[in-house]
């Protein structure tokens, strides 16, 4: 009666069970996007620790509820952008918990590293959904880690058409991991390294994805093609005239954008553009209240990050994996505290 069972779930795990599904990522985003919107989910302001002021090396504390599913998840994501080159290890990973808030009980924890690269895809892909041009036939990259990796899966998936691909890294190698990796998922599309150009990988690209750790202008508006998408995922990878030269700027929701260092908000902080300048949010799009009006438009997209999504996203994860029945069904507890039998197992 006092046992407190809960599943643990590894990537490994995730993978194995079919957790790994773009599709289902996205309409889980889009679904919880709107029940935001409703009020049905609980999102509190999330915890920050910093840890370096130049490269931002931090943890985040990440909280969200979704009073439907009765399920209250926390993401601890740690973000330290210098791992690969200081210790040749990824820069981001991350823990779930999922809690039925019935008793409070924990039912699940998970790794959120895979989920949250997913979020970050299934968020882009949202925005490229309806805003891209739905003839994109070429897709660039400037930068080759597991976020652009993953973008590709989304983008994909929202727009099979998809028949390029050019990727520009700051090392060669990495071109090569990126294409390695990927190209055996999709052998129907054209793959080309751009030997750290960046420029190669822009100019004859339908839709755009910067996706690097680098806090330095390295999108240039020349580069841009009449009617791009772009899809901006890191703090500050481009020049501020590819802002200011966009016919709309859509966020994945203002409110939170304006408050976070991206390039948008470089330039909105110097009074280059102002609150009217934001065409709209993710959720407008859903409504159909903003689109692409026609083909020769450049539409900026920027994402904050909504954790919410996070664990919307986990908790069908979650699902998949118990309805496998994969995993470790451990206990956080047997019995309570006093129910032991605590002779000579206590210091006082």
């Amino acid at each position: 009666m006092s046992a407190i069972p809960f599943r643990y779930l590894s990537q490994e795990d995730l993978i194995r069970c079919g957790a790994f599904d773009l599709p289902m990522a996205i309409k889980a985003a889009q679904d919880s996007i709107r029940l935001y919107d409703d009020g049905r989910i609980l999102f509190p302001e999330k915890i920050v620790q910093e840890f370096d002021e130049v490269y931002k090396d931090r943890i985040n504390c990440l909280p969200a509820t979704l009073l439907d599913k009765q399920i209250c998840g926390m993401k601890w994501v740690s973000v330290f952008p210098r791992n690969p080159q200081r210790f040749g290890t990824q820069n981001l990973s991350a823990i779930i918990v999922l809690s039925h808030i019935e008793k409070g009980y924990p039912v699940c924890v998970m790794d959120g590293t895979l989920c949250s690269n997913m979020r970050v895809a299934a968020i882009g892909a949202t925005a490229a959904q309806y805003l891209a041009r739905e003839d994109a036939e070429s897709i660039g990259f400037i930068g080759a880690g597991e976020q652009a990796r993953m973008h590709l899966l989304g983008m994909k998936a929202v727009r099979p058409g998809l028949k390029v691909c050019r990727v520009a890294a700051k090392y060669a190698h990495e071109e090569e991991g990126f294409i390695r990796a990927l190209q055996p998922i999709f052998p129907d599309m054209e793959f080309i390294a751009c030997g750290t150009v960046l420029e190669d990988a822009i100019r004859e690209s339908d839709i755009i994805v910067t996706a690097t750790s680098a806090q330095a202008p390295l999108l240039k508006p020349e580069w841009v093609k009449k009617g791009a998408f772009y899809s901006h995922i890191g703090g500050w990878e481009c020049d501020y005239g590819v802002i200011t030269m966009a016919d709309k700027l859509v966020c994945d929701d203002w409110s939170v954008v304006r408050h976070r260092l991206s390039t948008i908000t470089r330039v909105y902080n110097e009074g280059l553009i102002t609150d009217n300048d934001i065409t709209g949010d993710l959720i407008d799009l859903l409504k159909g209240k903003v689109k692409r009006d026609n083909d020769d438009e450049f539409i900026v997209f920027s994402a904050a990050g909504l954790s919410y999504v996070d664990i919307a996203i986990a908790e069908k994860m979650f699902r998949r994996a118990e309805a496998a029945d994969a995993g470790s069904l451990l206990n956080l507890q047997e019995q309570t505290v006093f129910e032991h039998e605590l002779s000579g197992l206590v210091r006082v």
